[in-house]
């Protein structure tokens, strides 16, 4: 009976608990291979764990629908899914909040040294003057992308006296307190002095903060992304950061994802950005909370059941 599920990544029990209850069967990767139940198989649920090309759909004649937990439908070939009748569903505003909490957490580290005071502390160093802080309040920050992360952090930037200037290529007339729609980019390379990046990945937007960006900006900047690690051009932020015109930079994804750990092949641009004090990396969890994992979880649930995506 082609019924089945193959569940590929980590996800809340509530989703496993609603596709059962509608009579599906869910199957883990650790329970069997996914080509093993080819002929059986109706839907996927994936993340960044399993790419999902043309020729992964050609072997799975049953399949119905893909499910992708977040955001970010570059690992599924959305076209030729749909032009063979699949359906393909997202849950990017399950963890908008989650990301827009960590891009705020990182900048206020940033701006006002708590990690490096912090380690300093740990070393037996109590140095005051050299980690005084610089407020948020007043500050223009410019938005790239202006989706379900965008607008999280927008609102939560507004909410800290900052002045917002966001640029969305297909949205326009967001306007509100606080938060300017942009028509073109330019505003934000002339007055921006926070710049965060929440767009897909995709041929527009791989290397879209390069060398010709950072040289457009106006003002020193604090760089922040948790899009996709190739939006930004790694060799660019650390040239930018110093030569000061990148005053601090967050990444909570990167170019290469794991970065190679291995101290014989930790010799890259990552590693020199690490040993920065006014750079701070994490490994791509910012949209990965306890909550954001029900939300997720829930919401792709119920848009696999209802059909819509």
């Amino acid at each position: 009976m082609a019924n089945k599920v193959f569940i590929a990544t980590k996800t809340h029990p509530v989703l496993n608990s609603q596709l059962s209850s509608a009579g599906y069967i869910c199957v883990s990767s650790n329970e069997a291979s996914l080509l093993a139940i080819a002929d059986e198989l109706v839907g996927i649920i994936t993340s960044n764990n399993l790419e999902i090309t043309a020729d992964l759909i050609d072997q799975l004649p049953q399949l119905q629908w893909v499910g992708r937990l977040g955001s970010g439908m570059e690992i599924i070939d959305v076209e030729y899914a749909r032009a063979k009748g699949i359906a393909c569903f997202s849950t990017p505003q399950g963890n908008a909040n989650a990301v827009a909490e960590q891009a705020l957490g990182m900048l206020l580290a940033l701006n006002h040294n708590i990690l490096k005071s912090h380690l300093e502390v740990k070393a037996g160093i109590w140095e005051r003057e050299r980690n005084r802080g610089i407020e948020l309040e007043g500050k223009t920050a410019g938005i790239i992308g202006y989706g379900n992360n965008g607008m999280a952090f927008a609102e939560k930037l507004r909410c800290m006296g900052v002045s917002v200037l966001a640029y969305d290529k297909y949205k326009s007339g967001f306007d509100e307190p606080g938060i300017q729609s942009c028509q073109t980019i330019e505003p934000i390379w002339e007055q921006a002095n926070i710049l965060s990046f929440h767009v897909p990945l995709n041929a527009e937007t791989y290397h879209y903060f390069n060398k010709s960006w950072l040289q457009k900006m106006q003002q020193p900047i604090t760089l922040l992304n948790l899009s996709r690690g190739s939006v930004v051009e790694t060799e660019v932020v650390l040239t930018g950061m110093l030569s000061g015109k990148i005053v601090g930079a967050a990444l909570d994804v990167w170019e290469q994802e794991p970065l190679p750990m291995a101290p014989k092949e930790y010799k890259s641009t990552a590693d020199a950005l690490l040993k920065l004090p006014n750079f701070i990396g994490t490994p791509h969890i910012a949209g990965y909370t306890y909550e954001a994992l029900y939300k997720m979880s829930y919401m792709l649930a119920e848009m696999i059941l209802n059909g819509r995506g």
